[in-house]
């Protein structure tokens, strides 16, 4: 497992995107994620900067590993 990039809010959606979570919703500072096949959702917080620990429940979340996510982000 390497280490996690810096990434903004919005450049997690963005990867996010790519991997083909769709966003559904804004609400406050949180972009909501949906894809079809997961119950579960998305809720990314739209900050600067995102901490690293959440980051990483969001890729743990959206059941990808952190490697996917890497690939991901280099595209």
């Amino acid at each position: 497992m390497g280490r996690l990039p810096d990434l903004s809010g919005a450049d997690a959606v963005q990867i996010f995107e790519r991997a083909g979570w769709t966003s559904d919703r804004q609400r406050g500072s949180h972009v909501i994620l949906v894809k079809d096949g997961h119950i579960a959702t998305l809720s990314v917080p739209d900050h600067k900067e995102l901490a690293r620990g959440t980051l990483r429940s969001l890729i743990r979340a959206a059941g990808m590993t952190t490697e996917d996510f890497a690939a991901l982000s280099k595209d």
